[in-house]
């Protein structure tokens, strides 16, 4: 990115909550957080803190179920000390028992976050209804006993299971020079070793029957997420998807959106998402919605999912409803990648999770790509009645009246 004055260096691992059982859920989040905490070279946070804030830097860290991801960004002239930091983190990480346990009242007081901001947590729950009692179906941010029992051997066990050389990528992004950033690379990880990581469990998908998981909370707003399922991050599927997400979702001129909010008044946000992993995905809208109309509006949505899926005259895709949804894409993408720390996630997510790497260029061709006739076609295949689930939170009980609500 030539011409930025700054850049981004990411360390990303292919370690995540789906990789977690038991007995160290929470783990991968909670290793994150220790990140920053010191190391044999810089003994404490502060010491981390001051390095970075002194050269005007920025840092944080992520965890996912499949990646964890630990970035600093800066002027470009001090991508040297972002890499020797960073390596460091990794390398050298004290994970001193005294900061552990005062770092678990921090990530309790996290869970409940959460736990307090509905329209955050039915994400959580909605993967919970699609995977049950499995790592794919936990919260990223684990579990509070467990997280309570944690000592610092259980981080030594796990990072010797998941942060070998070959499932970690650095990503640099910004107005660097890649042959002098290649040996910086190679200077500040080349040390680090190989193993045989932890392989994950493959999410096995029974479902033929509609199901719905309410989860009992007084809220002044109904929070919910109704969806299929679909398909993992390589299918050939994954763009005609994603298109069908902005058609139906994707924007305030989009179809629920008009539907909900403006036509009928039934809530306030409404989106559609086409969220893929490695093996598993879903379409899935989130919408927060009127108390007293909650009814309503889980019939006006799957309305407008049937009417795409059985091409009913008046709702067939139009070829000017393509081209807004395909804009509305790329627009977006486009505007997202002008942060050199977006284009490090971006490249680094496909380095790790995908079989290949296809720059921004390619990516706006496959979705101009997608036509009417696909769209059609993966409408028919995902939205069906038998994979259809609706997670809830909200002031109710009765979980079978909802279930009853889920048909096409």
């Amino acid at each position: 990115m030539p011409s930025f004055e700054s850049a981004t260096v990411l360390v990303m691992v292919g370690a995540g909550s789906r990789y977690e059982n038991k007995k160290n859920s929470g783990i991968s989040h909670f290793l994150e957080h220790m990140a920053f905490k010191g190391t044999k070279t810089r003994p404490n946070a502060m010491i981390i803190s001051s390095q970075i804030d002194g050269m005007g830097g920025e840092f944080n860290a992520f965890t996912g179920k499949e990646t964890t991801g630990y970035y600093i960004k800066s002027s470009i002239k001090n991508v040297s000390t972002s890499l020797d930091i960073l390596s460091d983190l990794l390398l050298n990480s004290l994970l001193e028992s005294r900061e552990i346990e005062k770092e678990k009242g921090v990530i309790l007081e996290e869970i409940n976050l959460y736990e307090d901001s509905p329209a955050r947590k039915i994400g959580d729950l909605y993967e919970k209804l699609l995977y049950h009692d499995t790592p794919m179906g936990w919260d990223i941010a684990g579990d509070k006993e467990v997280i309570k029992s944690f000592k610092r051997a259980d981080f030594l066990t796990y990072m010797k299971k998941l942060y070998s050389a070959d499932n970690i990528t650095v990503v640099i992004a910004g107005g660097i020079e890649s042959t002098p950033t290649n040996k910086l690379i190679d200077k500040y990880f080349g040390s680090m070793k190989r193993f045989d990581t932890l392989k994950y469990s493959k999410v096995i998908e029974n479902q033929s029957k509609p199901d719905a998981l309410i989860h009992k909370k007084k809220t002044e707003q109904v929070h919910i997420a109704l969806g299929f399922r679909t398909i993992g991050i390589d299918h050939p599927d994954k763009y005609p998807l994603e298109v069908l997400s902005a058609i139906l979702g994707g924007g305030m001129s989009s179809r629920l959106f008009h539907e909900v909010r403006e036509k009928r008044g039934l809530g306030y946000y409404v989106r559609t998402h086409a969220d893929s992993y490695l093996d598993c995905g879903t379409l899935v809208s989130y919408a927060g919605i009127d108390p007293k109309r909650i009814d309503d509006a889980i019939k006006v949505i799957l309305e407008e999912y049937a009417a795409i899926k059985e091409g009913k005259a008046n709702k067939r895709i139009t070829k000017e409803e393509l081209t807004k949804a395909k804009e509305f894409i790329k627009g977006h993408f486009v505007l997202e990648l002008e942060d050199s720390r977006s284009v490090a996630s971006f490249y680094a997510h496909q380095e790790l999770l995908e079989k290949e790497i296809d720059n921004p260029s390619e990516v706006l061709k496959k979705i101009d790509e997608v036509s009417i006739d696909q769209i059609e076609s993966v409408a028919k295949k995902y939205i069906t009645e038998k994979t259809l689930n609706l997670a809830m939170v909200g002031n109710f009980t009765n979980r079978q009246k909802f279930t009853n609500l889920l048909k096409l």
